[in-house]
């Protein structure tokens, strides 16, 4: 497979380890392997201590898939537990092959569109719009985009890097014309249930239609990203038999300790996600009131969902300007162009608990 590198994933690998503070990252306050065991009922713990790191089962283990059923409604033989990174590779190869046609939501995460590219798919990127410091759909782009030959269609909400989030309509109209096109609906649920208002929260799409499957994971709402553990799920069977098949060739299997605490995770997930959500809400608070007095220099866009935003940088290159506050300051950040985008903005991460200080730093530069 002829791929490119990953740009988000090595600008991360060259600062997040070295710089003094980190002002874009996507994921949420972490917890400790001692949180979750603490909190967890007599029989996860019953578990923990007799461990065994043997292999486990290839869907996942049965207890886990009962918590993943239970949170989602669906049946386990429409589940798949894995690593969303994989989970992205896997269903991809499961659902393309060489010369189909794919229209991604964009900017995105760099999978989403290089996996199918790199595969031989003609990628069609539908970018979000900007007007007015708001992002939007372009369904009208989306109705133009599909081809006799378009086999999927992938999103993302809440949207990562912008922090965007659909109406229940507009959301309900992407399922409407990719149902009736035909075409298998990839959604990359990974930041569901960090929606500021959680009256907006979106269906999962398998709830919506059978003729789709969605990826969804620990590692943002519930700020487990070290566990490295997600699920798919699609009432298409067939789909999700394939992702299992073709699973025998990466990983066969999840670790045994990340499913245990998993199931401690997702035993206590209300707990944890309002967690989180109450970090991010208090960091979006900040990060408003600081860029949207700042008008000169920046262009605040509101995020509706997610950890993340997306605002764009007045009177200054954004690559220049991230290049330079790592370098000289210590503050990473990331810039758009890691998302295959010149649009002049960078992402703002408002899941840890940290983020003050990330922006106190970014004060001191701009004033």
């Amino acid at each position: 497979m002829d791929i490119r590198d990953f740009l988000l994933e090595r600008y991360f690998a060259k600062h997040e380890f070295f710089a003094r503070a980190l002002l874009s990252p996507s994921d949420c306050e972490a917890m400790t392997v001692q949180d979750l065991i603490d909190g967890a009922d007599e029989e996860v713990r019953g578990l923990w201590d007799g461990l065994r790191l043997s292999y486990t089962e290839s869907r996942g283990h049965p207890l886990l898939l009962a918590e993943i059923a239970r949170l989602t409604g669906r049946a386990p033989e429409e589940l798949v537990v894995l690593n969303p990174e994989e989970g992205i590779f896997l269903t991809l190869n499961a659902l393309l092959g060489r010369g189909d046609h794919v229209v991604v939501l964009s900017p995105c995460y760099q999978s989403l569109y290089e996996i199918p590219r790199a595969m031989g798919c003609e990628v069609t990127r539908w970018y979000l719009k900007r007007e007015d410091g708001v992002w939007s759909l372009d369904m009208d782009f989306l109705e133009g985009a599909l081809q006799k030959r378009t086999r999927a269609v992938i999103v993302n909400f809440p949207h990562n890097p912008t922090g965007f989030l659909p109406t229940a309509e507009e959301f309900e109209g992407v399922l409407r014309v990719t149902s009736e096109r035909g075409v298998m609906l990839f959604s990359d649920e990974m930041y569901r249930g960090l929606e500021m208002d959680p009256g907006r929260r979106l269906p999962s799409a398998p709830d919506r239609s059978e003729n789709s499957v969605a990826l969804t994971g620990l590692s943002k709402t519930y700020g487990l990203p070290g566990l490295r553990l997600g699920w798919l799920s699609s009432a298409d069977r067939g789909v999700i038999d394939r992702v299992l098949a073709l699973k025998d060739y990466t990983t066969i299997c999840t670790p045994a300790p990340s499913e245990i605490l998993a199931i401690a995770a997702l035993r206590r997930a209300e707990e944890i996600g309002e967690r989180n959500r109450s970090i991010v809400r208090a960091n979006l608070s900040l990060a408003s009131d600081f860029f949207t007095r700042r008008g000169s220099m920046f262009q605040w866009f509101e995020p509706l969902g997610g950890s993340t935003a997306f605002p764009r940088l007045i009177g200054d290159r954004a690559e220049d300007f991230c290049e330079r506050t790592v370098r000289d300051h210590g503050l990473m950040i990331v810039p758009d162009r890691v998302f295959d985008v010149d649009w002049n903005h960078f992402r703002v991460g408002m899941g840890r608990k940290n983020f003050p200080e990330a922006l106190a730093i970014l004060e001191k530069i701009v004033g």
